[in-house]
């Protein structure tokens, strides 16, 4: 009897020791990560630690609400307090189920989160290092589990994002035993989108469509996902603020300012929701991309409120910009001098802002145009343009910009000829220079014959993008012709 009883103490022992339990309770702190409700969240998992102390998943959810604490607000010092809590839980984490597929793909998550927070801040070893942990951990937990579901979320997230590395790049990770697809990783993520709702693994959806859109928007900047994206975020709850992210952030890549505006300037607010600066910043975009100079306002507001290291250059640009649309050319120099003195030159946007702040004065129809292009106001950017010539500008880079911003505006109103031909203009002008209008042009007239599979000149042109040097977003366009070159070669 006294030795059954120790037998059962024993299993009663172990089963209190380690489970990893999604339970309602911490369903319930997930769907708050996934509305921007921290707080509340936070709240809800130290419930779930205090009433089951043999649960795993809360230590998971708290690395996701320290992972939205950090790319919603983007401060170093919160990032440098934040990063030793990863130890602490991964070592909780390992003590628990080894057969359960969470193990692995709850610490492959945590890896893979502070992988890209690493990166947010120039970390780039010690991301690449938490990106080697993650992608391991979750081939490994693959392998195991093949049918585990939430394991594709991130192996597909890997694809995506390893495969539109510059190819330099991508052969420094395969040093690591890494490879990624782009098309791979999109597919597989559409496919687990498709899948989840009714799946046992619903509650991850919303995480599925974030990943999904942000690479169909932040990374591929596909115009043509834009539709997908929305049908998508249809299922996420109204009061989610992410959702309203991913709306506004995907219709402003995408050139759908007006549905950015609507997603952005209808988004929930209150105490409970996580401070969001960088919101205020895309409306801002959006509506100086429609020369609203009410603008103006928001991108001071981001300003005041933003306490983290990026665009804080382009804000000064941009405001610079509205103040010499506005014929107040004092103004517009004060601002270009915020720009070479406030912010860091670490984002592409803010190197990019801080070249122009050091460069002639902008044109202003050029300018004009350039903004409504950006918004997808195509018409109103060509009526800008239609009465001049490359003749009329003064300086090389306008004449070059000019012919480029026609052959662009030509381009996405599927007007090919003249695409082309003005396109050409802005590589003939433009081959030796430090823009990157030829180069990008180079690539877009290699994109125009790919569509018309006249792969023999799309090679030309790619190759024509990938030879010119020295010239801004250098690597982002060579990346892109080399993408070309290989959809060739498929």
């Amino acid at each position: 009897m006294k030795r059954n009883l120790f037998l059962f103490l024993m299993l009663l022992g172990h089963q209190a020791l380690a489970s990893f339990d999604f339970n309602p309770q911490c369903l319930k702190a997930y769907r708050e990560i996934f509305a921007l409700r921290l707080t509340n969240a936070r709240n809800l998992i130290e419930i779930e630690k205090k009433k089951n102390p043999q649960n795993a998943i809360p230590y998971l959810l708290d690395n996701y609400v320290d992972y939205f604490n950090i790319i919603t607000t983007e401060n170093k010092s919160e990032f440098e307090k934040l990063k030793n809590n990863k130890s602490p839980r991964l070592n909780r984490i390992e003590k628990d189920d080894k057969s359960s597929p969470y193990y692995l793909f709850a610490q492959a998550e945590i890896h893979m989160q502070w992988a890209l927070t690493y990166g947010y801040f120039q970390e780039y070893l010690s991301s690449s290092m938490e990106l080697k942990k993650a992608y391991s951990l979750l081939q490994e937990n693959a392998r195991k589990f093949p049918h585990f579901l939430p394991n594709q979320k991130n192996i597909g997230m890997l694809n995506a994002v390893l495969g539109s590395l510059p190819s330099g790049l991508k052969k420094t990770i395969s040093v690591f035993g890494m490879r990624g697809n782009t098309g791979t990783g999109v597919k597989m993520l559409e496919n687990l989108v498709g899948t989840l709702p009714n799946s046992a693994y619903a509650h991850f959806y919303d995480d599925a469509v974030f990943c999904l859109s942000y690479i169909q928007s932040g990374i591929l900047n596909d115009r043509g996902a834009y539709p997908k994206i929305v049908s998508n975020v249809q299922r996420i709850d109204s009061s989610s603020l992410l959702k309203s992210y991913i709306l506004g952030y995907s219709a402003l890549r995408t050139a759908h300012t007006d549905e950015a505006l609507r997603a952005l300037e209808h988004r929930p607010r209150g105490a409970e929701y996580q401070s969001y600066p960088y919101l205020d910043y895309l409306s801002a975009t959006a509506r100086l991309r429609k020369l609203d100079f009410s603008s103006s306002n928001l991108f001071m507001t981001y300003l005041r409120t933003y306490r983290g290291i990026n665009y804080i250059k382009d804000t000064y640009l941009n405001l610079a910009w509205i103040s010499l649309l506005k014929g107040n050319t004092a103004g517009y120099k004060d601002y270009i001098q915020l720009v070479k003195t406030k912010g860091y030159a670490v984002h592409e946007k803010d190197k990019q802002a801080l070249q122009e702040a050091n460069d002639p004065i902008p044109d202003t129809d050029l300018l004009k145009a350039r903004l409504l292009f950006d918004g997808g106001f195509y018409d109103r950017a060509l009526n800008e343009l239609k009465d001049k010539k490359a003749g009329d500008f003064k300086l090389l880079r306008d004449k070059i910009e000019f012919c480029y911003r026609l052959g662009r505006i030509y381009d996405e109103t599927a007007r090919d000829e003249l695409a082309i031909k003005f396109y050409q203009y802005a590589i003939d002008l433009g081959r030796r220079e430090r823009y990157y209008f030829a180069s990008n042009a180079a690539y877009r007239v290699g994109n125009i014959y790919l569509q018309k599979k006249n792969y023999g000149k799309a090679r030309e042109y790619y190759q024509q993008a990938i030879d010119m040097e020295d010239h801004d977003y250098e690597r982002s366009v060579e990346a892109k012709a080399k993408e070309g070159l290989n959809k060739i070669n498929d």
